[in-house]
């Protein structure tokens, strides 16, 4: 049934009618499989991943400057002297990362910096040893930022050596394109005169001639005493004795979530200055959240989106907007619950009861072809067909609005491969059988596949999906291609030989030496490391970001950051009246969505519903104490009604769209538990960022990055009204009102 609506909704309504919605890390045999079928076979645009409404890079300043996210080894967040972490509190989110490698790098004197505005007990130990807590407006990390950058040119006290040997000029960061419209999205915003340097002393320049990054300006907007700042730049930077501080940086989503594209390129050019980036305890990454297991099967198809951005460039398809605009009919979900995770996600939800439930069109007959009939006639009327790949039946992607679910086997119940936040790959091996009729996501994409016509997927088990992805591994951050070589030669599979490593797995890109032996790779960027002189050998394939940069000279680009792309949107969302900031995250005890937590007890006493965090100071003012139950609410939750057309670069940005009158203000509530607590900033509330029953992200803006296309989910602003009392106010029996700044 699946397979011939899907194949109906194609042939009748286009490719781009078929939307896929799925996890990006869930083992590489699954990742492989879904996006060969989706990519290379229903060649659709309509396609994007668990955490973005369009399949583009989540660091467009990582990617434009030449760095990798997940290039170091965690020793290098250890060894460094100097660590600023941004957006997020590795405690809370990289509880290992913390424990068995930061912690230890403070406990030997490593000054650890951390920008984010909540001061939870990742931020408390590091200021207890002697650590700095930048305390910022949500969405003025770019200020900051440059502001830091600012007083270390201004003393002089950038790398002069480095920024010698691995920075661009203008001519090598336009070199190597050839002739013709820069589509790709690096290419174009790397050459284009927003972004684009003549190399360091022109970003210099143009740095010291933007007033809001002097030191004082910056502090002002961001809310931080101007002496951290101060206090920053010289732990970064200035030489002691003679001898530069080995300066590392670290970002996640509270940063890179908040102003994209600004916040990302500022870091970058920051991290060039201090000569981060490519030595060991001299790095520059994302932090990561999960394991990666990502492995594509095919390439976007951007030339199929119609989305663009200055120049006539083309961007990969808003596939929320997509939705809620009408254009798909047949929507592919898989391991997400998509609505409640996506910004402004009432509006979504409402949108898919329109399209879905509210649709005349409905199932009312066990007969399949009377059922294939009704899903035709429902994708005919504008209508949207669902079906469901989860592990468990989530509310209410799969419960209320799927036609067709599949139930998936997960970690356990097949054999998987996967790696970690410094690319170590290792083998989870199956060790029970999967529930009633779940199968693994590769199975149920290839028996789709196949009966929707499609060659290449008679796969019979996990390892053959395995072995056909090692070749399209060769030359990325997780390369296990020569792991499959050395298995052959041994008359072995690929999970036979990659499970010999054991736990601990072995670090991606994999080379195999001479005498048959496979290493590893420590970092990547690793200007110290020295290849053979002969090259590459037996079926070895050298990427340049082993030992350069992700550029086409090898060398990093340094890129203006302007303040000016961000700041209409900033200041219009800026809280009016009585409203406050609102910001949303992880929480060290819960895991992702809860979509395992909430079926442990012990952790849904702890959590059971959402909560609010609140400055003492603001709930004062609003009556308000721990265990209220608390709504939150706006009536100024922007979204987009339409994809983005322009023919001038100010037409993208948000006061281009809401000019063309392509914005539409909407409302949002959630409900939540009071916790009155001092480690969070005056002026700003926080939530769990995807706890269903109540998402945070309902108050958050439905407006893409106008360079990059992914969301701002930070960034929001809400009124906070005290409903009644909560059961846990007085019970203590669950939930608990104690800061998390506790050490």
């Amino acid at each position: 049934m699946a397979a011939e609506v899907g194949n109906y909704v194609r042939t009748k309504h286009g490719s781009n009618a078929y939307g896929v919605k799925t996890f990006s890390y869930q083992y590489i045999e699954n990742t492989y499989a879904i996006s060969k079928y989706a990519l290379r076979h229903v060649n659709t645009a309509n396609f994007t991943f668990h955490d973005t409404p369009s399949d583009v890079s989540s660091t467009p300043g990582f990617r434009d400057a030449g760095f990798d996210n997940f290039a170091p080894a965690y020793e290098d967040w250890m060894n460094a002297e100097t660590l600023l972490i941004c957006g997020t509190d590795p405690y809370e989110t990289k509880t290992i990362l913390w424990t068995q490698w930061i912690m230890k790098g403070i406990q030997n004197g490593q000054k650890c910096i951390m920008m984010i505005p909540r001061r939870t007990a990742g931020v408390a130990y590091a200021e207890k040893n002697g650590g700095l807590w930048l305390d910022i407006n949500i969405g003025t990390d770019l200020l900051v930022v440059n502001a830091i950058a600012r007083v270390i040119v201004e003393s002089d006290w950038q790398d002069t050596n480095w920024i010698k040997d691995w920075v661009n000029n203008k001519w090598e960061s336009s070199s190597g394109f050839g002739q013709g419209t820069r589509n790709t999205p690096w290419q174009w915003r790397t050459t284009w005169g927003k972004f684009q340097t003549n190399g360091f002393d022109d970003w210099k320049k143009w740095l010291l001639s933007q007033d809001e990054f002097k030191p004082a300006n910056a502090a002002k907007i961001a809310g931080i005493d101007v002496n951290k700042i101060l206090t920053a730049a010289e732990w970064m930077a200035k030489p002691k004795n003679g001898k530069r501080p080995k300066t590392s940086i670290m970002i996640e989503k509270g940063f890179y979530w908040s102003n994209n594209t600004g916040n990302t390129m500022a870091i970058s050019a920051l991290a060039i200055t201090v000569g981060a980036g490519g030595r060991p305890g001299q790095v520059v990454g994302r932090a990561g959240g999960h394991q990666r297991g990502g492995q594509r099967g095919g390439k976007y198809p951007r030339n199929k989106s119609p989305m663009k951005v200055p120049g006539r460039r083309r961007r990969a398809l808003d596939t929320d907007t997509w939705t809620m605009s009408g254009h798909t009919r047949f929507a592919h979900v898989i391991g997400t619950t998509w609505i409640q995770s996506m910004c402004g996600s009432q509006q979504l939800a409402k949108r898919f009861e329109e399209l879905i439930v509210a649709n005349p069109h409905q199932v009312r007959s066990y007969d399949k072809q009377d059922i294939i009939d009704s899903l035709k006639r429902r994708a005919d009327s504008g209508g949207m067909v669902v079906i469901n790949q989860d592990i468990y039946l989530v509310d209410p992607i799969g419960n209320r609005y799927a036609d067709i679910i599949f139930p998936a086997a997960t970690w356990g119940e097949d054999t998987f491969m996967r790696a970690n936040g410094e690319r170590r790959l290792r083998v989870y091996n199956k060790f029970y059988d999967a529930p009633g009729q779940a199968k693994p996501d590769w199975w149920i994409i290839a028996q789709l596949a196949k009966r929707m016509g499609f060659d290449g997927f008679d796969w019979k088990s996990s390892n053959d999906v395995a072995e056909e992805s090692a070749r399209f591994s060769r030359g990325s951050r997780k390369d296990f291609n020569m792991i499959k070589v050395a298995a052959h030669r041994e008359g072995k599979t690929l999970h036979q030989k990659l499970s010999e490593f054991g736990t601990n797995g072995i670090q991606g890109p994999v080379f195999m030496e001479d005498d048959g032996t496979l290493v590893g790779t420590k970092r990547l960027h690793d200007t110290t490391r020295k290849l053979p002189e002969t090259g590459a050998a037996a079926g070895n394939v050298f990427n340049k970001k082993l030992t350069h940069f992700n550029s086409q000279t090898g060398r990093c680009n340094i890129e203006k950051s302007p303040w000016s792309l961000f700041s209409d949107y900033w200041e219009w969302l800026s809280p009016k009246g009585n409203e406050l900031w609102c910001t949303s995250g992880r929480t060290n005890e819960r895991w992702q969505s809860g979509f395992d937590d909430r079926r442990r007890p012990y952790i849904v006493q702890r959590w059971p519903d959402n909560y609010v965090e609140i400055h003492p100071d603001d709930a004062k003012a609003r009556g308000v104490e721990s265990g209220d139950m608390l709504m939150v609410y706006s009536d100024r939750v922007p979204n987009l009604k339409e994809t983005t057309l322009g023919v001038e670069s100010g037409d993208y940005t948000f006061s281009g769209q809401m000019k063309a009158g392509n914005v539409e203000l909407t409302r949002g509530a959630v409900t939540g538990v009071a916790m009155v607590t001092r480690h969070i900033k005056k002026g700003l509330i926080f939530m769990d960022f995807l706890h269903t029953s109540q998402p945070a992200n309902a108050l958050e803006g439905r407006i893409v990055d106008g360079i990059s296309g992914n969301y701002n989910y930070k960034m929001g602003v809400a009124n906070v009204k005290k409903i009644g009392e909560s059961p846990y106010k007085k019970t203590f029996r669950s939930m608990s009102f104690a800061p998390r700044d506790i050490t």
